[in-house]
């Protein structure tokens, strides 16, 4: 890969920490998607806390563009990892993002990074920074659907909005107040049905005309299918089922405050929570893994799984990568125990 340059130059420090990070990075490539029978502590694990002058401050989403790089928004600005260290990224010449604060990212199938700041969007193709003046608000909620169709959603205290883009035009909705301040999830299901977690309620915004469901709260943070294909819901104070119709409490994690969810190519959920770490839903059961097992802390903010079959996870006070041990190193685990016998 190609190294990008650096605004300013690491700590000596900060160089050791990246250096020790890219070793971690190139022992453990090509890797092993995750095995779906482990919970969470049988993986290898990695921790990279902001204490440690490796991170600026929190990473606020995430992305792999087509290219293997991999990006980091974050509190103060847009970090590109090209496999040696990371570097902040700004678009070349006198054009710049709406805003340092990079809320969410989204990486397109025909390479397009998608950019949400806390005062706009943004797409970097590679050569060319396109920004969206229907869209100047915080970006909450990004998603590429199936046919290409990039959705935002912006949050603003007046009206939010959702808004569609396709061939560099963008359709917003939300101006009657309908979004209330915004849309906070987006999710397309099996079906090829758009969702949008808004303020104001829970939309199918299509296929047909947009419809409202009711929800016992206003902030919708996370959208996605279960096994059964039923919508899981998470709020602050818990996840529910849409059924009929109607958003239940879920049986298993009806009180669990998930900021953000993700299914893993073998399907297993990953829940990102507020307070209690992570929570792993696979094959039927279900662990955690929290600060007392080594995450980096229990508030967790968002979670990523890259194309290598990692999983990186956001908290508060760093990243963390789960990762399958390769056969060296199960080897010499094995060599290991055997030496304590």
């Amino acid at each position: 890969m190609k190294r990008a340059q650096a605004k300013s130059a690491l700590t000596p420090r900060s160089r050791i920490g990246w250096i020790a990070f890219a070793l971690l990075v190139a022992c453990c490539r090509p890797s092993l998607a995750l095995n779906p029978s482990l919970d969470i502590s049988q993986y290898a694990h990695t921790s990279w806390t902001i204490r440690d002058g490796i991170l600026r401050g929190m990473v606020l989403s995430m992305a792999q563009t087509p290219d293997g790089y991999l990006w980091l928004g974050t509190e103060f600005g847009l970090l590109r990892f090209d496999g040696v260290r990371p570097v902040e990224w700004s678009p070349p010449g006198a054009e710049h993002l709406p805003s340092r604060t990079i809320r969410k990212l989204l990486a397109g199938r025909d390479g397009t990074l998608w950019i949400g700041t806390s005062a706009g969007l943004a797409s970097w193709n590679g050569s060319r920074l396109t920004r969206y003046p229907e869209l100047k608000t915080q970006v909450a909620s990004l998603l590429e659907d199936g046919e290409g169709t990039v959705w935002a959603g912006g949050l603003h205290a007046a009206a939010g909005q959702l808004c569609a883009i396709r061939g560099g035009k963008a359709q917003c909705w939300g101006q009657d107040r309908s979004l209330g301040a915004g849309v906070l999830s987006l999710y397309e299901d099996s079906l090829g049905a758009i969702w949008a977690g808004a303020d104001s309620a829970l939309w199918r915004w299509k296929p047909g005309p947009p419809k409202r469901y009711a929800m016992p709260e206003r902030e919708i943070r996370e959208l996605i299918q279960d096994d059964d294909g039923e919508l899981l819901i998470g709020m602050p104070n818990g996840v529910r089922r849409l059924e009929n119709g109607k958003a239940l409490p879920h049986p298993m994690l009806g009180k669990v405050n998930v900021r953000h969810v993700i299914r893993d190519r073998h399907r297993a959920l990953w829940f990102a929570t507020a307070g209690r770490g992570l929570i792993h839903v696979h094959q039927g059961r279900t662990d955690t893994f929290s600060r007392l097992e080594g995450l980096s802390a229990d508030e967790v903010l968002r979670i990523f799984e890259d194309r290598e079959g990692n999983v990186w996870v956001s908290t508060y006070q760093g990243l963390d990568r789960f990762r399958e041990f390769s056969r060296s190193e199960e080897h010499t685990s094995e060599l290991q125990s055997l030496r304590h016998l």
